[in-house]
């Protein structure tokens, strides 16, 4: 028998506030341990939660970002759960009455067709402590950090409209996109901002029951997740072809062995409404102001970043997956600089040279002008590819124009035919096989005597004048 699977996703995002959901704590789930607390996120008796009005802007935005469709009313309610991140027994969560219901997304599948992957509910609630696990001598030890206690988190549910790991990978991607493009969120899955569990089941292909579904943990990237799923559809599948029965429970991934590992016990508390929490009642007039904050959303800009900067739609989706390079991007393209010279330069150098010195594009010393200036001097030939990179270096370390750095560094590019004529005759002389190579028809000898007079030039040749004056003497030259 054929299976196919039946996949829902959960995934808990956490909104960049300055404060906690419930109290005016720092968000800042980084610092030392236990810094950021407070009588109501350690949940001492008698502190009452107040609601951040950011944090319900920034859910707003990222509901209205996905196409949901926010509710006049919505409440909190007590989720109950016996865990020691948890000490008060339960999670204040938007169990009953969620702040947005539908909503969706595009993606492409396996096949190139497109598909709509829609939205079930969105709800806003708070995080719970951080366990940290450590030994003391040979005893285990558990401590709990309570930074992480409250921070302001939307969990979003999926329909099981996923069927491929390969689909739910392209949801996330477009996912985090969009919330990164309304600014609620960064949306990182290895520190932890956005989180995806994952619901599966597997059924018969061509029918439409819902079989017993089993939640996966503990993903922290987006092909950990793809890589998980697909390992439990073929667990499920080998344990129904033998006979056996999928049983209700949750369970990790674990990706050094790359396998899903038993957990627990499915458990679903009882949720009650909470008392303390006001029901939040939305009008539709702070619902169209919250609308009218949202900013050009990915498919708009991607679509104009294609039709003004003639890029193609991979060149377009590539740039608008993070918000933050889109707008350096526009900014240089609006420079005068040649626009896919600027995307490659931007996503093989710059982006890569940013994030491995731990910095923000918009806060290192290459500005967009710095950048801009740069590209401008290796599209007229003044420096190569090489010195470029080195210089893009150079501006990390220092506020000087790059036209500075190239004439103190030397890195001006020779251009005079009488001194590459030189050159080119010194290496002609000193690599002979390589030459009859050539002229024999080997026509990558010829990247090798481009190398070679590029050495000896100290890197500061145009290679396409040497490739070209190469070509024009060895070709005259044969028989």
């Amino acid at each position: 028998m054929e299976f196919e699977a039946v996949i829902g996703l959960e995934i808990h995002i956490e909104l960049n506030c300055a404060t906690k959901m419930f109290c005016d704590c720092p968000n800042r789930p980084g610092d030392e341990p236990n810094l950021n607390t407070c009588p109501t996120c350690l949940w001492l008796p008698g502190a009452m939660p107040r609601l951040s009005e950011q944090a319900l802007e920034k859910a707003a935005l990222l509901c209205l970002g996905l196409g949901a469709e926010l509710q006049p009313r919505s409440a909190f309610d007590q989720k109950v759960y016996y865990y020691p991140d948890l000490p008060k027994g339960y999670q204040l969560s938007q169990a009953h009455l969620p702040l947005s219901r539908g909503g969706g997304l595009d993606i492409i599948d396996e096949n190139g067709a497109a598909k709509r992957m829609r939205i079930h509910h969105i709800h806003m609630e708070e995080d719970v402590a951080k366990l940290v696990h450590e030994m003391e001598g040979r005893v285990p030890v558990s401590l709990v950090d309570f930074n992480r206690a409250g921070t302001p988190l939307v969990e979003i549910v999926t329909e099981p409209d996923l069927r491929t790991p390969y689909e739910a990978m392209e949801f996330l991607k477009a996912l985090r996109t969009q919330v990164r493009s309304v600014g609620s969120s960064e949306c990182n899955l290895e520190n932890g901002t956005m989180r995806a569990d994952a619901n599966i089941s597997i059924r018969p292909r061509g029918t439409t029951q819902m079989s017993t579904k089993v939640e996966v943990k503990n993903m922290n990237s987006i092909r950990h997740v793809g890589d998980a799923i697909a390992y439990e559809i073929s667990r499920q599948t080998a344990a129904v072809q033998a006979g056996e029965a999928v049983l209700l429970h949750t369970r990790l991934w674990d990706p050094d062995k790359k396998v899903t590992l038993p957990m627990r016990a499915k458990f679903e508390g009882p949720c009650v409404p909470d008392p303390c929490v006001p029901v939040l009642e939305l009008s539709e007039e702070w619902i169209e102001t919250m609308r009218a904050r949202l900013p050009e959303m990915p498919s708009v800009k991607a679509g104009r970043f294609s039709r003004r900067y003639g890029l193609t739609d991979d060149e377009a989706l590539s740039l608008i997956a993070d918000p933050e390079v889109a707008r350096y991007f526009e900014v240089v393209a609006e420079e005068g600089v040649a626009p896919r010279t600027v995307m490659h330069w931007l996503i093989t150098q710059l982006v890569p040279a940013v994030k491995e010195r731990r910095q923000e594009l918009a806060g290192s010393r290459v500005t967009p002008a710095r950048f801009a200036a740069l590209l401008r001097m290796l599209a007229k030939d003044e420096i190569n590819a090489s010195a470029a990179r080195e210089v893009l270096v150079s501006m990390f370390d220092s506020n000087e124009a790059p036209e500075a750095i190239v004439g103190v560094r030397g890195f001006e590019q020779i251009s005079d035919l009488d001194a590459l004529d030189a050159l080119i005759d010194k290496v002609i002389g000193e690599q002979p096989g390589a030459v009859a190579d050539f002229r024999g028809g080997e026509e990558k000898a010829l990247g090798f005597l481009v190398g070679r007079v590029m050495r000896a030039s100290g890197g500061k040749a145009n290679p396409k004048v040497i490739r070209g004056l190469l070509a024009d003497r060895l070709g005259e030259a044969k028989p």
